[in-house]
C-alpha cells in the first residue's frame, strides 16, 4: 500500500476476512477508499443484520444465479447449503427456478419464496409489482423488508462488479461450478 491511510484501509479489510484476502479483496483494494466503503458497507451487509442466513444467503445465491456471477454463487452457495432451513432440494431451486416462479412450483416455504421472488423482481425489473412486495411483507418485519432490499442491492452490486473485471475469472463458464 501507498501510504499509511491506505495500509489501514488493507487492514480492516483483512480484518474482516479473518486475515485472508480474496480475489474481490483484491480487485477492490486498486482503488482503497472504494475498497474501505465496500467493506465497511458489506460487513453491515453480512453480519448486522436481523436476517437469518437462510433469508440472507437466498437473496445473495439468487442474485449470483440471474447476474451469472458464478464467482459469488461459488462463495455463497456452500453457506446456502449449511443452512438448516434449505434443503438441497430448496437450493437446486433457487439455481434453476424460472425468473418469476409461480409459488406452487416451489421446493420453499412460502416465507423462503417470497425472498426469492422479491429478489427476481429487484434484480430483473428493479421495479417490484405490489403482489411481490405483499408477500414479502405478510412475511417479514419492516426493519428485515429494508434489510432484505439492502442485500438484494448490495448483491446486484457486488454481481455487476464481479462480471464486469471477471473477479475469479468465471466468466467464461456457463453456469455454477460443480459441487
Amino acid at each position: 500500500m501507498d501510504n499509511a491511510e491506505d495500509q489501514a484501509v488493507l487492514e480492516r479489510v483483512l480484518e474482516r476476512r479473518g486475515g485472508k484476502l480474496i480475489e474481490l479483496d483484491r480487485a477492490l483494494l486498486h482503488a482503497p477508499p472504494v475498497a474501505d466503503g465496500w467493506n465497511s458497507f458489506l460487513k453491515a451487509i453480512r453480519t448486522q443484520t436481523s436476517l437469518s442466513t437462510a433469508v440472507r444467503e437466498i437473496a445473495i445465491c439468487r442474485v449470483a444465479i440471474l447476474n451469472h456471477a458464478w464467482y459469488e454463487w461459488d462463495h455463497h452457495c456452500p453457506i446456502l447449503r449449511e443452512t438448516s432451513d434449505i434443503t438441497e432440494e430448496g437450493v437446486q431451486y433457487v439455481l434453476k427456478a424460472p425468473h418469476h416462479a409461480k409459488d406452487a412450483d416451489s421446493a420453499l416455504d412460502a416465507k423462503h419464496q417470497a425472498v426469492l421472488a422479491y429478489s427476481d423482481a429487484m434484480t430483473l425489473d428493479v421495479k417490484v409489482p405490489d403482489a411481490v412486495f405483499g408477500k414479502l411483507k405478510s412475511h417479514f418485519s419492516d426493519r428485515e423488508v429494508v434489510e432484505i432490499t439492502a442485500t438484494v442491492a448490495a448483491y446486484n452490486t457486488v454481481s455487476r462488479f464481479l462480471v464486469a473485471l471477471d473477479v475469479g475469472e468465471t466468466n467464461s463458464r456457463s453456469g455454477p461450478a460443480a459441487k
